[in-house]
């Protein structure tokens, strides 16, 4: 997924971003609200997570106005607020889920696939479309019974399709999904990451799964 992490405290920022980073999520990491907001504005992200009290601009401020406009995303606060009133507070803001500092790494992972899980695609920790499956633990895609394995890189262009199943997708957006705010690709990078994919999908028999349409972008469809 793309991810939006705002933590003000660069000692907790890093090792949350490189652990998400691991299991094949993109993340802009950010440390306060003001700049956080602007990348709301500008950019699609799967998931929101926000610390309760960054600073210019509050965590739960930025889930509140990110609801009132209409936004549906999942948002994860992140807070060494425990009390019930606050986590009451958090929730009414908008917020799915709740975790209470120091974090606990593991647990921010298995809340964040289950804040996953809400793509209707997903089932268990599959994405599927068609016959073809998208195994999230181990970066595997699978058909009739055949099975290749992905890098990181084509894992996250194949999860970020299945999540847009049938929609052209443009190199401005698959570019956003996959490199992290502030990172420029090179200029071929997403036409050599899906001529890449297209080689591991033609593994499993659905290499013309995934269409160019010129001038616009990418379409992953079954029909």
């Amino acid at each position: 997924m793309l991810i939006l992490l705002a933590e003000d405290d660069p000692a907790q920022l890093e090792p949350l971003r490189t652990a998400l980073s691991k299991v094949g999520h993109a993340v802009d990491a950010v440390e306060d609200g003001e700049t956080a907001q602007w990348l709301i504005s500008d950019r699609n992200y799967d998931l929101l997570i926000l610390d309760w009290m960054l600073p210019k601009v509050s965590g739960i401020d930025l889930c509140r106005h990110y609801r009132r406009a209409g936004k549906t995303t999942p948002v994860l606060m992140l807070t060494a607020k425990d009390t019930t009133s606050d986590k009451v507070a958090g929730l009414d803001a908008g917020a799915d889920d709740y975790l209470v500092k120091p974090i606990d790494v593991i647990e921010l992972l298995a809340r964040v696939r289950a804040l996953g899980r809400r793509s209707p695609l997903w089932k268990g920790d599959t994405l599927s479309l068609g016959d073809l499956q998208l195994h999230l633990t181990n970066l595997t895609i699978e058909r009739h019974s055949l099975t290749t394995q992905l890098s990181g890189r084509e894992f996250q262009l194949m999860e970020y399709l299945m999540r847009h199943p049938r929609q052209v997708l443009s190199h401005e957006q698959i570019e956003q999904a996959l490199w992290g705010w502030g990172s420029q690709p090179e200029s071929n990078a997403v036409t050599t990451l899906v001529r890449r994919l297209r080689q591991r999908l033609q593994a499993v028999g659905a290499k013309d799964w995934l269409e160019t349409v010129y001038g616009v972008g990418y379409r992953l469809s079954d029909d």
